[in-house]
């Protein structure tokens, strides 16, 4: 499992360092993406949604974690 932590970042987009680890990832990879931004946590979800790529949310305090499998590569 590709586990990609984007809680504290303030410089940019929580979404870059997710975008840019499913742009690296290989089909049949699993990814676990953790974020403390709510607005960022909601694209990511509408857009693996988009994709038709199911995923698992979990939430724990402010950390909210959604974790699926890449099942195509990202161009």
């Amino acid at each position: 499992m590709i586990t990609i932590d984007t809680c504290g970042t303030i410089s940019y987009s929580p979404l870059i360092p997710a975008i840019k680890a499913m742009c690296y990832a290989s089909p049949g990879d699993t990814l676990e993406v953790i974020m403390n931004n709510a607005e960022a946590f909601g694209d990511l979800k509408e857009y693996l949604s988009e994709q038709g790529i199911g995923f698992r949310e979990i939430y724990d305090e402010e950390r909210m974690t959604l974790q699926f499998t890449i099942n195509k590569k990202f161009q």
